[in-house]
């Protein structure tokens, strides 16, 4: 049986990735400067299991500096993970998020037999620059 999450997905990734362009090539020419907030995870923690499903909290701040970004700015970006687990095949995978400065806390759930290899910071979305 075919997966229709995956066939049904790329007419919509086409779609907003067109939609993105086209948005990008609207703003440059329309003059205005497009910035990009620079972020950071700090203060990474794990949780104790949790009954009865056995998860755990993997748990971070994420410094925002926004100071090329206009005020009140906010915006979107992903964390990439390296998710190892004890019996099985490690993946890679992402989870969106949304920043705002100065700080976020952000979380995401995995199994007892699960840990983090490894995260970063992804697709930083664009703010409209300080004047």
């Amino acid at each position: 049986m075919r997966d229709r999450s995956r066939t049904n997905s790329f007419p919509t990734l086409a779609a907003l990735l067109a939609g993105v362009i086209g948005l990008t090539g609207a703003s440059q020419a329309l003059g205005r400067e497009v910035c990009k907030p620079a972020l950071s995870i700090s203060n990474v923690q794990f949780s104790k299991w949790q009954l009865p499903t056995l998860e755990r909290k993997w748990t971070a701040t994420v410094a925002v500096d926004a100071s090329h970004c206009a005020p009140n700015t906010a915006g979107t970006f992903e964390i990439g993970f390296l998710r190892l687990v004890e019996n099985g095949v490690d993946i890679e995978f992402t989870e969106e998020f949304v920043w705002m400065s100065p700080a976020v806390n952000v979380g995401v759930d995995f199994w007892a037999n699960e840990a983090v290899g490894r995260s970063w910071i992804n697709k930083v979305s664009a703010c409209p620059c300080a004047k």
